[in-house]
């Protein structure tokens, strides 16, 4: 009777364990799909003039682009900034680099693991897009992708006095664990 018991009480935790699990999960997933939602609405703001549309009432970032790669169908709202918030929903431009529209390197980086897993893909001459809150479009060609160690930089890892755009995620993409000092980029010019 008491094995019974036992038993009971160790598969009704296992079940409530797994149940527990499988919320989180959905918990998440629901989580990033209104994110998104709030994220094109916080972007139509912005086209309609409004700056710094936050996409959230709580929210310490706004949409200042949207990135699109039309060969591997990717189109994504970058916020401002660089913090783990901004980057859990959408990439983000680095602060201290160029404002998208603006003379200067702009630069966009994202999660290896999400928003930019699509950088390892990238080649030579593609055609990216970023749309500006204005409406516009400025037109960048891929020149070039290289891996860079932060600990070997000083400072100059990512910005240049020349005109561009540079995407910059972790690498290696298939990394077991975070936080390796190995950045992957992809620098283009404008077209």
């Amino acid at each position: 009777m008491a094995t019974l018991r036992l038993k009971t009480v160790l598969t009704a935790g296992v079940m409530a364990a797994g149940l527990l699990q499988f919320g989180q999960g959905v918990y998440i997933h629901a989580k990033a799909a209104l994110a998104q939602v709030l994220l094109e609405h916080a972007w139509d703001r912005s086209l309609d003039g409004n700056k710094e549309s936050r996409p959230w009432a709580w929210a310490d970032t706004w949409p200042v682009a949207r990135l699109k790669v039309p060969a591997l169908s990717i189109d994504q709202i970058v916020l401002d900034g660089e913090s783990g918030n901004v980057l859990a929903f959408a990439p983000g431009r680095l602060k201290g680099s160029a404002p998208a529209g603006m003379r200067g390197r702009v630069v966009i980086s994202g999660h290896r693991d999400t928003h930019f897993r699509f950088l390892q893909n990238v080649v030579s001459g593609e055609l990216l897009f970023l749309q500006l809150p204005d409406g516009s479009e400025r037109r960048y060609r891929v020149v070039g992708a290289r891996i860079a160690d932060t600990r070997a930089q000083n400072g100059d890892l990512l910005y240049s006095p020349t005109d561009g755009l540079t995407l910059i995620t972790c690498y290696p993409f298939d990394a077991v664990r975070p936080g390796s000092a190995l950045r992957y980029l992809v620098d283009a010019e404008p077209a």
